[in-house]
């Protein structure tokens, strides 16, 4: 049986905000974007949550949520460096971490010695050290797999520890929401809950060959979690999949031409970006993304040969499926070939 742990840093960002000012613990702090220049909320405190104000919001928006909302543009190299000394500390305990992002993390404890093997003994120690040497809090979720690892984490948040050990597996899935699932989205929960489907014992009597039938992959996804299995291995070295940029516009745009002069200025960008990876030769695709003025959005993705032109193709494709709704954020996207064909590659040439 393994044993996983799963590292959740509290608001992160703002975290160290407030460690670094003690003036802004008391009030409601958000890193992101200004108000006035269309920027999006990337974190916020607890006291700013409190006021209705999350992650991924509109700055505007917060802003009259919140209006006493104390908002900085970030520093990411603290915050890089922060992170770069809590991966040392997860390295006293095991070499088999997989960062997710700067402030989250699995751990497979399974073989390391410390604390007599108790993994949840780690998982304490780890939030201590962290509170310790850095001065923030952490989320810790212990279980026997990441899937229930990462919904342990988010039981006891902020500054909590939850274990689920395996002979409590089945009783926390079985009264488990399907939504709370990864991969369930709010439109496939919705489709669940049209067929009565609410909680993975819900699931669990519609069986797990009709799950497939009805669902597909999503369905061989779902056959697993409803009764707690997740195989996926803890990756110390994750291989980067895909390099992108993108812009929030200054103002909502409509119309095919004024769009493309968006692009046409990120394309020198992106290029410049995935030279440091692979030549143009090597990638897999490439795309764009569309986000509308309701922040619902879409992703227009080609495998083949990298061709600059192709994204004009692709934008058009992308603002049919816009049906006229305005545009406010632009990207562009290539995927990376997979570490086997780059080293391939690498010896035909050599």
């Amino acid at each position: 049986m393994r044993k996983i742990i799963h590292i959740d840093m509290d608001c992160f960002f703002a975290a160290v905000e407030m460690r670094d000012n003690p003036a802004l613990r008391e009030v409601p702090l958000a890193i992101g974007g200004a108000a006035d220049r269309r920027g999006v909320i990337s974190t916020c405190n607890y006291v700013a949550r409190r006021f209705g104000v999350r992650s991924a919001m509109p700055s505007a928006l917060a802003r009259k949520l919140c209006p006493p909302l104390v908002l900085i543009p970030g520093r990411m190299a603290v915050y890089k460096e922060t992170s770069r000394q809590l991966r040392a500390i997860f390295l006293r305990y095991t070499e088999q971490v997989e960062p997710l992002s700067l402030d989250e993390a699995y751990l497979d404890v399974t073989q390391s010695p410390r604390c007599g093997g108790s993994a949840t003994l780690m998982a304490a120690e780890i939030r201590a050290a962290i509170s310790a040497e850095l001065g923030l809090t952490a989320s810790a979720g212990v279980a026997p797999n990441k899937f229930l690892a990462k919904l342990a984490s988010e039981q006891r948040k902020p500054d909590g520890l939850f274990v689920i050990r395996p002979q409590e597996v089945d009783e926390f899935v079985r009264q488990l929401p399907l939504g709370k699932l990864p991969g369930i989205g709010r439109k496939t929960a919705e489709r669940l809950e049209s067929l009565g489907l609410y909680s993975c014992e819900d699931a669990r009597q519609l069986g797990n060959e009709e799950l497939i039938a009805r669902f597909g992959k999503l369905g061989e996804m779902l056959a697993g979690r409803i009764w707690g299995h997740d195989d996926q291995p803890v990756q110390a070295r994750r291989v980067r999949k895909s390099i992108g940029v993108e812009t929030t516009l200054a103002s909502d745009v409509l119309d095919e031409d004024a769009c493309w002069q968006v692009l046409s200025r990120l394309i020198p960008e992106l290029e410049q970006r995935f030279a440091k990876a692979c030549s143009a030769e090597m990638l897999m695709g490439q795309g764009i993304k569309l986000k509308f003025a309701d922040f619902h959005q879409t992703t227009v993705y080609r495998k083949g040969s990298y061709q600059a032109a192709r994204f004009h193709d692709l934008l058009h494709e992308g603002l049919q499926r816009a049906q006229g709704k305005p545009i406010r954020l632009l990207g562009l996207v290539v995927g990376l070939p997979g570490e086997g064909e780059i080293n391939q590659l690498s010896l035909d040439f050599c």
